[in-house]
């Protein structure tokens, strides 16, 4: 749950950097950068629509990336492909810091969609439902119907699926709000910030795999 929270906050930090700090491109919310480009399409700005491009392509690199971590033989080579991927994202948003704006924003913009895709395929499910780190839609869908069947049906594990999901999506929204902030302080150089959120959030989650690796031998020692 923590490192849920943490990763929303990262994915909303994240599109409020690029779009702030890296030329009005999205990182995360590929729906928005279709968006934008269809509407640039459909004025003929064809320079506007081409900005928008390069993150969708990376995007989807991304997920093929993180696809190919979990394939069997991969997976046995890498070993912790979840934490590779972690890292791999840490690296990258660090680099993202080194590009000076202006000329560089494009290719910026296309490392922050490449590791921001890795999140979000690699860590798809808060507990036991599947949610996303990049955007709110599915999100708030399921923090509404869970709120529904909770107050309707007295149902306490709707109550405690909604609890959750307003708190991702809350971290989400704290994300883009202190993204703003930082982006218009630090500029370029706010990433870093993110980037050190995600090495909290590394170390959450090799802590949280170790307790339940325990807690499943203490079961098994039991049985």
């Amino acid at each position: 749950m923590r490192l849920g929270v943490l990763l929303a906050l990262v994915g909303g930090g994240l599109d409020a950097y690029t779009y702030l700090g890296r030329g009005g491109v999205f990182a995360n919310a590929q729906t928005g950068n279709v968006v934008l480009l269809g509407v640039a399409v459909a004025g003929r700005q064809w320079a506007e629509a081409l900005r928008h491009i390069p993150p969708i392509i990376a995007f989807v690199l991304g997920v093929l990336v993180a696809e190919s971590l979990k394939r069997p033989g991969v997976a046995a080579r890498v070993r912790w492909p979840a934490r590779a991927a972690l890292v791999l994202e840490i690296l990258v948003l660090f680099c993202v810091g080194l590009l000076p704006g202006g000329t560089a924003d494009t290719a910026a913009t296309v490392l922050v969609a490449f590791s921001a895709s890795l999140q979000v395929a690699m860590f798809r499910t808060l507990v036991d439902t599947a949610y996303s780190t990049a955007m709110t839609t599915g999100n708030l869908r399921t923090a509404t119907q869970s709120a529904y069947l909770a107050f309707v049906e007295h149902d306490r594990a709707a109550a405690r699926r909604a609890r959750r999901f307003s708190a991702v999506i809350g971290g989400f929204l704290a994300g883009a709000v202190a993204g703003g902030v930082l982006t218009h302080w630090e500029g370029v150089r706010a990433v870093w910030a993110l980037a050190g959120l995600l090495a909290l959030g590394l170390v959450l989650f090799v802590h949280d795999e170790r307790a339940a690796t325990r807690d499943r031998r203490a079961a098994e020692a039991e049985a």
